[in-house]
């Protein structure tokens, strides 16, 4: 017997008919004898539909109240698994996020998990009762609801599995697994069969849609097998401890497994960036400090920072992306600090893309960057920002050109599948 939480996203929730689907998938596993927690999002556009009406009420929106809207979502398609699951049969009821609980901090919209109070939930998985859990959505020191972020069931499945001590979480989705790039933009796009933790960090950081970001450095740090697989599977299909996925492993399992490793394992890219510059800004020590701190203490991310060389008027330019839904935010504090910056425009730009290459290979082989560029500047590519890490690199341009970008450099670093 083993104990395995299965996540299933919003497509694998649309509707009753692929709820009951799903539901026959968390039978079969629980038929096998397996101890089952299930974790849901909410149905694909529900949660985009929660998320418009916050801004057609109030654009700067108070970020508790916005949880409060948006963590409606999952506990409807909670409580519909576990009635379809209870009509075929099966021990089933749902866990909200404030029952069991999951204690998260007060970071509204993006609340990290603390802990997890398991004990009357392991209780009643031991009973075979299956566990249907709300991802997305914990709970403050003071009993406020709280939301992970986009994407942040894959967080609460990781989280669940970890507190449980599940021997494997199942991220079920609308892909079979993880590919080296878009298929819907690469048709000839490979499906891995491994792929260590810290390459997926970095390709869910940088646009990946498979996996959030937060979910994967969760799973790291707490050595959780996790498998991605898809939902959309026959009736007759093997169950999930046969079908091939894509697994997220350690650099030694991958490496004891002994496949064949790619110099770059995949191209991603995020249209979800938005762009600001800051012109004329004065070029003295703490200037620049005067940007950040405050977008810090908003919990607002930012990444490619640009500053360029002063000029004669001991004037600069700063430039820095940021999600574009943080992007109405940070301009208000921006503008609310105008005077103590002393910034002479602000001008936002959300018609840019980043594009990113990503491979632990690159830690030993020179050259990655150079035919990122190369290639980019044979299609006329410009290239507006550059950020690195050790196994990423990753440019922003013009929202337009994303896909003949992820094309060109797919087929530049070899990843093309054979017809």
């Amino acid at each position: 017997m083993a104990r395995i939480v299965m996540k299933f996203g919003g497509t694998s929730m649309a509707g009753t008919e692929r709820i009951r689907r799903v539901a026959q998938l968390v039978k079969r596993q629980a038929e096998r004898g397996d101890e089952v927690a299930v974790v849901v999002s909410a149905m694909a556009g529900d949660t985009d539909r929660l998320v418009n009406f916050c801004r057609e009420a109030n654009a700067l929106y108070d970020p508790a109240e916005y949880d409060v809207v948006v963590a409606a979502g999952e506990q409807i398609t909670s409580g519909l698994l576990a009635i379809t699951l209870q009509a075929l049969g099966c021990n089933a009821r749902s866990w909200l996020g404030w029952q069991m609980p999951i204690h998260t901090d007060d970071a509204h919209a993006k609340a990290r998990i603390g802990s997890i109070d398991t004990d009357e939930l392991l209780a009643s998985m031991g009973t075979g009762c299956i566990a249907v859990i709300p991802g997305f959505q914990g709970l403050t020191d003071n009993n406020r609801v709280t939301t992970l972020g986009r994407g942040g069931s894959d967080t609460s499945a990781v989280a669940v599995a970890a507190a449980v001590k599940a021997d494997r979480c199942d991220i079920y989705t609308d892909v079979d697994g993880v590919y080296t790039t878009d298929p819907r933009i690469v048709a000839r796009a490979r499906k891995l069969k491994a792929v260590t933790y810290e390459e997926m960090l970095e390709l869910a950081s940088v646009g990946s849609k498979v996996l959030q970001t937060r979910s994967v450095g969760l799973a790291m740090k707490e050595g959780v097998r996790v498998q991605v697989l898809s939902s959309f599977i026959d009736e007759n299909a093997p169950d999930a401890d046969s079908i091939p996925g894509t697994m997220i492993v350690t650099d030694e399992e991958l490496e004891n497994a002994q496949v064949e490793r790619q110099l770059i394992t995949g191209i991603a890219a995020d249209k979800n960036e938005a762009k600001i510059t800051l012109t004329r800004v004065p070029d003295r020590p703490g200037a620049v400090a005067h940007i950040f701190a405050p977008l810090a203490d908003a919990n607002i991310n930012v990444d490619m920072i640009i500053q360029n060389v002063g000029r004669d008027k001991g004037e600069t330019d700063v430039t820095f992306t940021c999600p574009q839904a943080d992007l109405a935010r940070c301009t208000d504090i921006l503008e609310n600090q105008r005077d103590a910056i002393g910034y002479n425009r602000l001008i936002p730009d959300t018609k840019v893309a980043k594009i990113s290459v990503v491979g632990v290979g690159m830690k030993s082989h020179a050259g990655v960057a150079s035919t990122m560029f190369s290639s980019l500047a044979d299609r006329k590519i410009n290239i507006q920002a550059i950020s690195t890490s050790e196994i990423k690199v990753s440019v922003l341009i013009d929202e337009d050109e994303t896909e003949l970008a992820v094309r060109v450099l797919h087929t530049a670093y070899g990843l093309d599948a054979d017809r």
